[in-house]
C-alpha cells in the first residue's frame, strides 16, 4: 500500500511525486493514460493504475485541472470517505488569465469538498510553479507553500508532508481561505505572462518572510 495517491501525470504530478520520494513517502501514481502513470511511478518505484483504480494513500493529491479534479472526485464518491484529498487546482480561465471560472464567494477547493463530503479536502500546492518544485527552491529560498483546511487532522497531515519533503508549509487557515489563495495566483500568474516582467516565466516563488 502507498503512502499517498497522485491522480496526474503533468509536470505538477511530477514534481509532487518527486517530493514525495524526499519525504521518503511510497507513492501510487492513477492516470487516464497508464503508460504513462506507469512512467511516472517508476521513477520512484511506485505503484500505478488507471483512473478508477481502488486509491491506495491515506493522502490523495489531485494534480489535475479543476474540471477533471471535479471529474475524479464525482467518479470516486463515497469511496474516498475518510481520505485527505489535497487540492492543487488554479480555477483560471486560461483563454484570457483575467479571472476565475468559480463564483465570488465560493473556491475550486470548496466545491470540491461539497462534491466528497465524507472526505477532507485540503487546499495546497496552489502558489507553486512546476518548474520550482525539482529543486525546492528558488534563488536559495525554501519554496513555501500555503495550506489551507477545515479538518485539523488532515490539515496536520499535509503540513507535515510538506515539511518532509523539505519544502516550508504555512497553514493559512480554514478552508475558504482557498478564495484568496486561488484569486492571488491568479495574479501571480499575470506577472508570468507579462511581457514587462520578462525574468518571471513560470519560474518565481512566492515567500512569506516574518
Amino acid at each position: 500500500m502507498a503512502d499517498i495517491t497522485i491522480i496526474g501525470t503533468g509536470n505538477m504530478a511530477s514534481g509532487i511525486v518527486a517530493r514525495a520520494a524526499t519525504a521518503g513517502k511510497s507513492v501510487q501514481v492513477l492516470s487516464r493514460d497508464a503508460g504513462s502513470a506507469a512512467a511516472l511511478a517508476a521513477t520512484v518505484n511506485g505503484t500505478s493504475g488507471i483512473t478508477g483504480s481502488p486509491v491506495e494513500g491515506s493522502i490523495v493529491v489531485l494534480a489535475t485541472p479543476f474540471e477533471a479534479s471535479k471529474e475524479v472526485l464525482s467518479s470516486y464518491g463515497s469511496v474516498l470517505n475518510g481520505k485527505t484529498i489535497v487540492d492543487i487546482s488554479n480555477p483560471v480561465n486560461f483563454e484570457t488569465f483575467d479571472s476565475l471560472t468559480v463564483p465570488a464567494g465560493t473556491s475550486a477547493a470548496e466545491e470540491l469538498q461539497a462534491l466528497v463530503p465524507g472526505a477532507s479536502v485540503v487546499k495546497a500546492f496552489n502558489t507553486v510553479f512546476a518548474a520550482t518544485l525539482a529543486e525546492g527552491e528558488v534563488d536559495g529560498q525554501t519554496l513555501d507553500v500555503l495550506v489551507a483546511g477545515d479538518d485539523a487532522e488532515a490539515t496536520a497531515a499535509v503540513v507535515d508532508f510538506v515539511k518532509g519533503a523539505g519544502l516550508r508549509p504555512v497553514n493559512v487557515g480554514p478552508l475558504r481561505r482557498s478564495r484568496e489563495l486561488e484569486a492571488f495566483q491568479l495574479l501571480v500568474m499575470t506577472l508570468q505572462i507579462s511581457e514587462a516582467h520578462p525574468d518571471y516565466n513560470w519560474n518565481s516563488a512566492v515567500k512569506l518572510l516574518p
